[in-house]
């Protein structure tokens, strides 16, 4: 079976929804940084399991476990 494997950086707090229209099927997701809020990884994680590293405008504590990128 042929996975599709989705990925998305500098969001920045802000999801489209065209991005999430384009991410839909994917498994996994990968954010490759500037994630900028938590309820862009949770939005994402609604899809698919999501595998993110931590960019430059990720600070607080909900990004704490991130690796860096």
């Amino acid at each position: 079976m042929m996975r599709t494997i989705g990925a998305i950086s500098d969001t920045h707090g802000l999801l489209r929804p065209q991005a999430l229209a384009a991410l839909a099927g994917c498994d996994p997701i990968i954010h490759a940084g500037d994630v900028g809020s938590p309820d862009v990884l949770a939005r994402l994680g609604a899809l698919a399991p999501v595998h993110a590293v931590r960019g430059n405008v990720d600070h607080g504590a909900w990004s704490a476990n991130l690796p860096v990128t």
